[in-house]
């Protein structure tokens, strides 16, 4: 299974089975996550075997069975959650080509628990992203419609509705896909307005715009969030 394949499969599984993750899918994915690490100056970090990321209610209703997930962590820095969004997504589509299920994870997570997992050295956690074998294959979400959340100047080229329509498989904050999407030439601009997720979310949606364009079609002149007042 490719990326693009991925991307195309992978839907939120929040109930999980009690099925390990063998240990050279966890190596594999370990590389994975210090490769993303080492490019962008993160610090995520995989934990398995492990149910601290939730509280005892959420793994009772919401969360069953979760027991291996992504910490996305990093510096506390200004741009660290868009960073966060756009790693985050390759690992977890990583994980999906390798067969595994995933839940982004942006708010209903133990705090506590998840830092005292976190990499020694990370300064903010945006996140998890719950891993592992899914009792199913979830199912597709909402999804807004293409002219909805973007626009480009002129006829569009067939990559660039692409990129559109891989951004709205994305997961996002709350599902609002709260993206505005530009096209003139090879030019586009994204930004996001999805409130305190805002950061995350435009690093989802720049990663998936990339897959479904095809990064060498065309250059980013603008992707910005718009945080709240």
């Amino acid at each position: 299974m490719t990326i693009k394949e991925a991307m195309e499969s992978r839907h939120t599984v929040r109930r999980y089975t009690d099925r390990p993750i063998p240990r050279e899918l966890v190596d594999r994915l370990t590389v994975r996550i210090e490769e993303n690490n080492r490019e962008y100056g993160l610090s995520m970090k995989l934990v398995t075997e492990n149910a601290e990321a939730f509280g005892v209610f959420l793994r009772l209703v919401l969360a069953k069975g979760v027991r291996h997930y992504l910490i996305l962590s990093g510096r506390d820095t200004a741009d660290t959650d868009e960073k966060l969004g756009y790693c985050g997504t390759d690992v977890m589509l990583y994980a999906q080509t390798l067969g595994l299920n995933s839940w982004w994870v942006g708010g209903t997570f133990n705090r506590k628990g998840v830092k005292k997992n976190a990499a020694a050295n990370a300064e903010r956690v945006a996140g998890v992203v719950a891993l592992g074998y899914g009792a199913t294959q979830g199912v597709p979400h909402p999804s807004r419609r293409p002219e909805e959340i973007s626009r480009y100047q002129g006829t569009a080229p067939e990559w660039f509705t692409r990129g559109v329509e891989a951004v709205l498989l994305a997961p996002t904050a709350l599902n609002k896909q709260a993206f505005t999407i530009r096209g003139d030439g090879t030019k586009v601009s994204m930004t996001c307005s999805s409130g305190i997720f805002s950061g995350v979310d435009l690093g989802i949606g720049r990663y998936h715009f990339e897959t479904g364009a095809g990064r060498e079609n065309f250059e980013w002149v603008q992707s910005t969030c718009v945080l709240p007042v």
